[in-house]
């Protein structure tokens, strides 16, 4: 895999997984008032994004098996790390949305 390709799959990542920290935050937001349905569509789109980003990895990881070298730069580490403390908002955000609701009623 050629660096320009590598950095396209990098800049994926970042995008869909940016997407989605923007729709977790905006989910918070709505939590906050009380939109409860609200929220978990937001979060629903965002975990529709980070699909998005995790098919981008995945063909990474497939390349790699298949025996591509892939030489890692520092925008893919940004990448990984961008994706994955996404998914973990998303996760909590999934939680603190059950407990809006609890206390909420």
């Amino acid at each position: 895999m050629n660096p320009e390709e590598l950095q396209v799959a990098a800049f994926e990542i970042i995008l869909h997984s940016g997407t989605a920290r923007t729709e977790v935050h905006e989910a918070f937001g709505l939590m906050r008032e009380g939109d409860f349905e609200a929220a978990a569509a937001k979060l629903e789109s965002a975990n529709d994004n980070l699909l998005l980003a995790h098919h981008a990895q995945t063909k990474l990881l497939q390349d790699y098996a298949s025996g591509v070298e892939i030489k890692i730069e520092i925008i893919m580490v940004h990448a990984q790390d961008h994706l994955m403390t996404t998914m973990t908002l998303r996760e909590v955000a999934l939680e603190m949305l059950e407990l809006y609701k609890k206390v909420g009623k």
